[in-house]
C-alpha cells in the first residue's frame, strides 16, 4: 500500500440531510512500514460557485447576509450550493442574478477550490464574471441579503482588516486579482 493512500473498508451513511450526508467511512493506511486502521467522518456536500463579478468601472460586486452558523452577518462574494448534476457555470449565471441582479456576458473559470478537506468533500468553483448588465435581483425565497459594490483596492483592504473573513471570498479575489 502506498503511503499516501487511504482505502475505504467500508461506509455506513449516520446522516442524511436536506444540504448534505455524513458517513462513518472505516479506512486504511499506511505509513510505508505499518498499516493502520482508522475512521473518517465525512460531510458530503454538493459544492457550489464563487463569483467576482467586476463592473466596467473596476467595481466588484459584494453581498452582506446574516450566517447563522456563525452569528453575524458576513460580507461575501455572491455565491451558491450547486443543484444535483447542475453546471457549475450556470449555476454561477443563476446565483449572480439571484443576488445581485447583474447578468454577465464574459465568463472565466479560476478554478476551483476545497473549503474544509479534511472533513469535507465540498468543492467550490470559482469564476470571473465581467462586461455586466443590470436587470433584477430575484434571491431564492427566505434569502435575505444585500448588494453593494466596492473599488477592488478597498476590497483588499476589507480583506487586510479582517472585515471580510470568508474564506471563499478571499481565495477567488485572489485568484481574480491581475497584479498577483
Amino acid at each position: 500500500m502506498d503511503k499516501f493512500e487511504e482505502k475505504t473498508l467500508s461506509s455506513k451513511t449516520v446522516y442524511q440531510g436536506r444540504i448534505f450526508d455524513i458517513t462513518n467511512d472505516e479506512i486504511i493506511l499506511s505509513d510505508g512500514e505499518k498499516e493502520y486502521h482508522r475512521n473518517r467522518e465525512i460531510i458530503h456536500h454538493p459544492g457550489g460557485v464563487v463569483i467576482f463579478a467586476q463592473k466596467d468601472n473596476g467595481n466588484v460586486l459584494l453581498v452582506k447576509q446574516y450566517r447563522y452558523a456563525v452569528k453575524s452577518v458576513q460580507t461575501e462574494l455572491p455565491a451558491g450550493r450547486l443543484e444535483k448534476g447542475e453546471d457549475p457555470l450556470f449555476a454561477a449565471q443563476r446565483e449572480l442574478k439571484e443576488e445581485t441582479g447583474y447578468v454577465a456576458k464574459n465568463w472565466k473559470s479560476l478554478g476551483y477550490i476545497f473549503t474544509t478537506f479534511g472533513i469535507c468533500d465540498e468543492k467550490l468553483y470559482l469564476f470571473h464574471a465581467e462586461n455586466l448588465s443590470f436587470d433584477k435581483p430575484c434571491p431564492d425565497e427566505g434569502e435575505v441579503l444585500d448588494y453593494f459594490e466596492l473599488p477592488l483596492r478597498e476590497v483588499h483592504n476589507l480583506i487586510k482588516n479582517g472585515t471580510i473573513n470568508d474564506a471563499k471570498t478571499i481565495c477567488a479575489i485572489l485568484r481574480a486579482s491581475k497584479e498577483i
